[in-house]
């Protein structure tokens, strides 16, 4: 029976990491990496009290990193181990005392039993002891995460995981160096429909969770930042393929004047300038927008996306005119922002699929 293998990052850890240490210990995990991410002297004898514990290594940072350098770096460690094929996996687990032992045992169980699968140990965040900003983060960030990635998840900012060995090279790659990467790899299973379980867990708070090293303002702007990235640039893309479109109608509504196509020139550059403007939406979508280089079939995919759409606003705007006899441009206007946000969702998860 494969096992699994325990890393804790930790930086400035409390004392009583290494009778946590001791107690995982106890509980059956022989193996358990901890990560020291540039904590300071006073800690040095905490690290090395657990260096002599059964089963247990210690890396340093010479400086702190961060919690995603301290994770990749051990996940890279662990998947250098020469009995690599002995470990289910990794379980992450935060050094402050937020994660009971119970809760980890719970995780080891669930990596066994869904062996292609992120393991999430989610939290209750309802309860009336969680700090009101704790409680509101994490609602306002699982919201958000659904709506862009169609994924619903009740503790986005969870750091007691389940990581199956085979998917951990694809997670080490990830951007991060903070608390980020930990958005940045539920980012990547929902973009390759990577099956999440969710499993539920004790919410411990210590004095008002005082031990934490999240930066409220830094760290919240970059993962914050991390989950609307490609939204933001989707519509960067949108609006430049518009001025595109509105460039090159004009360039080809003189061409086609020039040619003696008086009676059909408004349609031929309308055409001509939308051909032009879509393959440059679609390259730029595919290479920037949701990097996926390698989806098949995507040109068709777009196009059908694209002529679909064209007829749903058509018809949404034609009917809701003679509905309500509101005015066509602003129906237009709210009809095209709610298909442009469904085209959106839609690219993502089937035009430049990365499950393709």
């Amino acid at each position: 029976m494969k096992e699994p293998y325990i890393l804790i990052p930790a930086f400035n850890p409390a004392e009583d990491l290494s009778d946590y240490v001791n107690t995982l210990r106890s509980r059956g995990f022989k193996h358990i990496l901890i990560v020291d991410d540039g904590s300071n002297e006073k800690c040095r004898n905490i690290f090395n009290d657990i260096a002599k514990i059964k089963g247990c290594t210690v890396i340093h940072h010479a400086v702190n990193l961060g919690k995603g350098r301290a994770m990749k770096n051990g996940f890279n460690y662990f998947l250098n181990l020469p009995n690599l094929s002995e470990f289910s996996g990794v379980i992450t687990v935060d050094s402050d005392g937020q994660h009971g032992v119970e809760d980890v045992v719970k995780i080891a169980e669930a990596l066994k039993e869904h062996p292609d699968s992120l393991i999430m140990g989610c939290r209750d965040f309802t309860l009336d002891f969680v700090p009101k900003k704790s409680s509101f983060g994490n609602k306002m960030t699982c919201r958000i995460f659904r709506l862009l990635y169609g994924v619903k998840l009740k503790d986005t900012q969870t750091g007691l995981r389940g990581f199956p060995t085979s998917l951990i090279p694809m997670f080490i790659q990830l951007y991060g160096e903070r608390f980020e990467l930990e958005t940045s790899i539920l980012i990547e299973a929902a973009l390759k429909k990577i099956p999440v379980e969710e499993i539920d867990i004790q919410t411990i708070y210590i004095n008002n969770n005082s031990e934490t090293h999240f930066r409220a303002i830094q760290d919240s702007w970059a993962i914050y930042s991390l989950i609307f990235k490609s939204f933001f640039l989707f519509i960067c893309s949108s609006l430049a393929s518009f001025i595109i479109d509105i460039g090159m109608f004009q360039l080809f509504m003189m061409f086609f004047k020039r040619i003696g196509m008086s009676g059909a020139y408004i349609v031929g550059a309308t055409i001509s300038a939308r051909v032009v403007s879509s393959l440059f939406n679609y390259f730029v979508n595919k290479t920037v927008v949701f990097k996926n280089m390698t989806g098949k079939r995507s040109v068709l995919k777009y196009y059908i996306l694209c002529v679909c759409q064209m007829l749903v606003s058509a018809g949404s705007v034609n009917g809701i005119y003679h509905a309500f006899h509101a005015p066509e441009v602003l129906i237009k206007v709210v009809v095209d922002s709610l298909l442009f946000c469904i085209s959106y969702q839609i690219q993502q998860r089937w035009v430049f699929s990365k499950k393709d």
